[in-house]
């Protein structure tokens, strides 16, 4: 038994190279991060599990590691043809405070209108969304509906949310407050990062099936530590559990060069070095790190070093055989 915690691209790019290891697909848990999850206009989008589901399923849209691919968009379209008719402003359009904690409990302070979403789904993306929203209000849990899915799509690993309670990831900005996807997907990025707050996180419980995962040994993917990763620890139970596992951890970052997305600014936000220095000193549970080749960062844990880059399914196997040297050093 294994488990992988995704977030991101990062690990979603690693499980690629499952195939290719000594880890059996039908033993393998992956633990999604939902911090980044959405409701916009009436749908709960969930882009961490659902890039773990595409992918699966052999449908993920590759070139932007996003929403499924030769996905149409007409109702997106018709959406912001509409707006502009009506002389309406575009998004993003938060809801008002009253509005964020009303209604459907899994969407707390995540709630956009969808008049011009600032987001693009695609059509049958889309059918996802309103999937899900529907099982979750005929009265299921997000892990019950997220197993549904993953059936529909043939998924061989298991798919689980961290929790089936709301949490949601907050980016504080020199512009103010932002719902993450807000300040990554709309403003890409682009304000300075003061702080990051995982609303709701100190309420939240890990589902059985979570903390069951976690009593396996464990991969941290190459995900961002703060907004992918981060949702997770901060929900009560799981650094616990992560302490007392065998843990590996595979660096976002080459010392101080990040492969992709904005993890630099989120770690110097919150205080971290951005850099390899900054990933072990967030993740302490780690027992064992597997770092880039040119990556010199020295520490006082095991690494194993090989090539990080993950642009397909060769790499990701080679990085995945590097999980597996770096756990036997530490099992």
């Amino acid at each position: 038994m294994i488990t992988f915690l995704a977030g991101g691209t990062g690990t979603p790019k690693l499980l690629d190279g499952l195939g290719e290891s000594k880890f059996e697909p039908r033993e393998t848990t992956v633990v999604g991060n939902t911090g980044d999850d959405v409701e916009l206009g009436g749908l709960l989008v969930c882009p961490d599990l659902d890039t773990v589901l595409f992918d699966g399923g052999g449908v993920l849209d590759r070139e932007r590691w996003w929403g499924i691919d030769g996905d149409t968009t007409e109702t997106h379209e018709e959406l912001h043809r509409l707006a502009d008719a009506a002389g309406l402003d575009g998004g993003p359009r938060y809801l008002s405070d009253d509005a964020q904690t009303a209604g459907r409990e899994i969407a707390r302070w995540r709630r956009f209108s969808g008049v011009a979403e600032f987001m693009e789904l695609g059509d049958r993306d889309r059918a996802v969304h309103v999937t899900r929203t529907s099982l979750l209000d005929e009265g299921r849990t997000l892990t019950e509906v997220t197993r549904v899915l993953a059936d529909a799509f043939g998924l061989e690993v298991t798919l689980v949310p961290m929790s089936n309670d709301p949490v949601a990831s907050v980016v504080h900005t020199d512009e103010g407050p932002m719902h993450f996807q807000e300040y990554w997907v709309a403003r890409r990025a682009k304000p300075s990062v003061r702080d990051v707050e995982f609303r709701g996180a100190d309420d939240a419980r890990p589902t059985d099936a979570v903390l069951a995962a976690l009593a396996a040994p464990v991969v941290v993917g190459p995900s961002n530590p703060v907004t992918s990763i981060g949702p997770m620890l901060a929900v009560p139970g799981v650094r616990e559990a992560l302490d007392s596992t065998p843990v590996v951890a595979v660096s976002p970052f080459v010392e101080d060069r990040v492969f992709s997305g904005p993890a630099a600014e989120l770690m110097r936000g919150v205080g971290y070095e951005a850099s390899t220095a900054g990933v072990t000193e967030a993740y302490p549970f780690a027992d064992a790190f597997v770092l880039d080749d040119e990556d010199g960062t020295e520490l006082d844990r095991p690494v194993v070093r090989t090539d990080t880059k993950l642009d397909g399914p060769d790499d990701a196997a080679r990085v995945m055989g590097a999980v597996e040297d770096a756990l036997e050093a530490v099992s």
